[in-house]
């Protein structure tokens, strides 16, 4: 008796049989599977970000002011409730999908965003109590969405032949990536209507998704006979949980200091998260079955290929917080822009970062299928790096045209990585543990747009508290106002100017004004509060702390470039021989 040699993918040759059945029968299926998976992984992308540029407006909804000390908590977990549960729990519902099925897990996922997403767009409260029902129903939406990130790579790997999951996967992530863009400027035009608008936009879309999710989709894949590993997954969960929280809650600032390093919480947080990580890690190698096989990460594809996921997106975030503070807080009031219509603007302005992902992201996905990925993935990571180096050449007041092409090309670059990288992780493990290497795919990619904006805001707000203290002084004095409030003014951390300008306020107007010295003799409360003041005052040291931070998000795009490089370059197995072999040993029985 011929036996099948121990290479041998036997879930793999499970799936392709299915599929080819499909196929046969169903032959638009895979479409329908590309076409709804994209709109669930866009949607769950669109509300990661939507929040980010209506913050104004759903302060101003619920009746709170988000720059008082006792409303900064809100404003952080609003910014990141979502992002912190959809980094957390893609593992683990990947790993339910390996198990129960991922399109039974991905369909719960939609269900749970259309009910959440109502619940949304119905705040009936005011005040603290209006936004504490905001955060948990936006936690409660980021468990939706990790369900449907979790398992919609799995599921398309399933649906498409090899010869074309870089294409469709390509799509798949420009919907994912682009929805992070389009989320800012659907946010901003939706909360100039209505706050509650920002919400009520995905209530049919994910009607309607769910739906047609549960009557079309089908399990191709093969499950994973198993049980949950407890063990595993709750020391992920909690470590993971911890570290970004921490992460988080570095930008307040504490005890004096600009931000929030020297607290004992925040640091105990990090380091507790890293160490039950560890803890997680032992875990997983002494349980039968294990939440996530860390033996993946031998695999020289999976393993580089996630590393280097986990800097272009830490890289890629941190570069979208920036540009977004360098609009809303210099270059737009500079250019007549009212603060309140900076968040709006600055969407409308990130244009060709979009356009440059949308264009490069499904060629790349094609061109990777016939010629491999190293050639894109380690192209386009190191194209978007020479643009952060290119960012930091141009002036802070800089010609629109100049830095339009260089967000472009950063656009491209990142879309030349991303398809490629994730049809090569995804190409590189097992059918049957598909849905948890999709999790951790997912977990390194959310995790770093996390991991981003923890990072790069304090390295921000540690190059600004160099010099900006000394400038707010003098500035204001010269203005006329009075040396103790220009000095208790200039005392305040940096976080309070860059969360103004930030949310589309005015920062001096807001700092300044319940001190009363706006409205007396001698002071210039016109020049103070209007378009120059402030952002001329900020542009030197916005350009000390951008320095740093875009030299470090380079760095990372070079670091993942190397990786993208070493990861080899083609894993698709020939899915015909693969068949032959496994029929081999069947004709001899």
């Amino acid at each position: 008796m011929t036996i099948p040699s121990a290479d041998l993918d036997l879930g793999d040759v499970q799936t392709i049989r299915r599929r080819l059945r499909y196929d046969r029968d169903h032959p638009h299926y895979k479409w329908i599977v590309l076409t709804n998976t994209t709109l669930g992984v866009l949607l769950s992308a669109v509300n990661a970000s939507i929040v980010l540029i209506s913050l104004p407006a759903i302060f101003r909804g619920v009746g709170l002011n988000p720059l008082e000390a006792g409303n900064v908590g809100y404003l952080l977990w609003m910014l990141m409730g979502y992002l912190l549960v959809t980094a957390v729990l893609v593992v683990m519902f990947g790993r339910l999908g390996d198990i129960f099925g991922r399109v039974r897990i991905y369909n719960l996922g939609f269900a749970v965003f259309a009910v959440t997403s109502v619940a949304l767009s119905f705040d009936p409260f005011h005040g603290g109590s209006g936004a504490m029902w905001i955060i948990v129903w936006r936690v409660l939406q980021g468990i939706g969405g990790a369900m449907l990130t979790a398992n919609s790579t799995a599921i398309l790997t399933d649906a498409f032949p090899a010869k074309q999951r870089g294409t469709a996967l390509g799509i798949n992530m420009v919907a994912a990536v682009a929805g992070s863009f389009l989320g800012l400027i659907i946010g901003g035009v939706l909360s100039e209507w209505d706050w509650r608008a920002v919400f009520w936009v995905s209530v049919p879309i994910a009607i309607v998704g769910a739906i047609w999710s549960y009557r079309s989709l089908h399990e191709v894949g093969t499950r994973t006979k198993g049980k949950v590993d407890w063990a595993g997954t709750i020391t992920f969960g909690l470590g993971l949980t911890a570290l970004l929280t921490g992460i988080t809650y570095g930008i307040q600032p504490y005890g004096g200091q600009p931000t929030g390093w020297s607290n004992p919480w925040v640091l105990g947080s990090v380091l507790g998260g890293i160490a039950l990580l560890a803890v997680f890690c032992v875990v997983e190698t002494k349980v039968a079955e294990p939440m996530f096989h860390l033996s993946l990460f031998r695999n020289r594809a999976f393993g580089f290929g996630n590393f280097a996921n986990l800097m272009v997106s830490i890289g890629r975030g941190g570069m979208q917080f920036m540009l977004i503070i360098w609009l809303q807080g210099i270059w737009l009031p500079l250019h007549g822009y009212d603060y309140e219509s900076t968040p709006l603007w600055a969407g409308i302005y990130l244009l060709p970062l979009t356009v440059g992902f949308l264009a490069a992201g499904p060629v790349s996905g094609w061109l990777s299928d016939r010629y491999g990925s190293r050639l894109f993935t380690t192209g386009g990571a190191t194209l978007a790096g020479l643009t952060f180096l290119l960012l930091l050449v141009i002036p802070v007041d800089f010609n629109y045209w100049v830095f339009a092409a260089i967000v472009l090309l950063n656009g491209i670059g990142c879309g030349l990585f991303f398809s490629p990288n994730t049809a090569a992780i995804m190409s590189s493990v097992p059918a049957s543990q598909r849905g948890a290497a999709s999790g951790m795919r997912g977990t390194l990619f959310n995790g770093g747009n996390a991991l981003s904006m923890g990072i790069f805001f304090s390295l921000m707000v540690i190059g600004l508290a160099a010099s900006l203290p000394s400038a707010l002084d003098s500035g204001l004095r010269a203005q006329g106002v009075s040396a103790g409030a220009a000095t208790q003014l200039a005392d305040l951390p940096p976080v309070a100017s860059m969360f103004a300008a930030f949310l589309g306020y005015n920062p001096i107007q807001e700092l300044l004004g319940p001190t009363g010295e706006l409205a007396k003799p001698g002071v210039n409360a016109d020049t103070l509060t209007g378009q120059e003041f402030f952002p001329n005052l900020l542009t030197g040291p916005f350009h000390s702390g951008l320095t740093v931070v875009f030299v470090s998000a380079a760095l990372m795009m070079f670091l993942a470039a190397a990786a993208s490089y070493f990861a080899g370059n083609k894993y698709v197995e020939d899915e015909q021989a693969e068949l032959a072999e496994a029929e081999e040993p069947i004709a001899v029985r």
